[in-house]
């Protein structure tokens, strides 16, 4: 049976599909978003793959596409869509499979449910995607301590663009976070941008243990 890993995110468009993108080229994995809500002529699963060069990762399908580019439970409502995420068919794979989320953790997978009620269901080890900006010591705090709360194991912070290392240090120290991680700031992306922040991933990901 491969592993699973969540990929969630203190708050929409903080990085999370660049994220996976070096993620699944560093540690060789599958990538899975089970929901794309607009954009689908370049969603994120058509970017992860453009930037990935190993030839050992699958991009998997979306389980659910919505034209409406809206919160999912918005987009599904607008288009009739009617879905049970409990249901949704999880790609099979050797390999590693890392799951991406959409928008940050408390936001709708459907009417009723979180994207943290998603992945509390299946209970698959999570890593959380942070960014310094004003404000994002509160956002990350109180994500991971709902996330404790829920019992989500969190594998590591991944701290997103640039360093701020004062807010760093107190989200370590206040949360007992045992692991971040960090992914530079990029002003563009393409196959070797991603491809040499891979290995530095790698290296962070061998040093604190992670799961293969």
């Amino acid at each position: 049976m491969s592993k699973k890993i969540a990929i969630l995110g203190i708050h929409t468009d903080i990085g999370k599909t660049v994220t996976a993108a070096i993620m699944t080229e560093a540690l060789h994995a599958d990538y899975w978003k089970p929901l794309q809500a607009g954009d689908l002529d370049n969603s994120d699963r058509i970017k992860v793959k453009r930037w990935i060069t190993n030839k050992y990762s699958v991009i998997h399908p979306e389980a659910i596409k919505l034209l409406m580019p809206a919160s999912p439970h918005t987009a599904a409502a607008a288009e009739n869509c009617v879905f049970d995420f409990k249901k949704f068919q999880i790609p099979k794979t050797e390999n590693t499979l890392l799951i991406e989320t959409a928008g940050g953790i408390f936001s709708p997978i459907d009417d009723k449910n979180t994207m943290l009620d998603f992945v509390q269901y299946f209970q698959w080890p999570v890593v959380l995607v942070s960014r310094n900006y004003l404000g994002s010591i509160n956002h990350t705090l109180l994500c991971l301590n709902v996330l404790k709360q829920r019992g989500v194991k969190v594998l590591a912070l991944i701290v997103n663009g640039k360093r701020n290392e004062s807010s760093e240090s107190f989200i370590k120290n206040y949360s007992n976070i045992e692991h971040i991680m960090y992914i530079k700031e990029l002003a563009t992306l393409d196959k070797e941008i991603v491809q040499d922040e891979a290995i530095h991933f790698r290296t962070q990901w061998e040093r604190i243990g992670g799961i293969e």
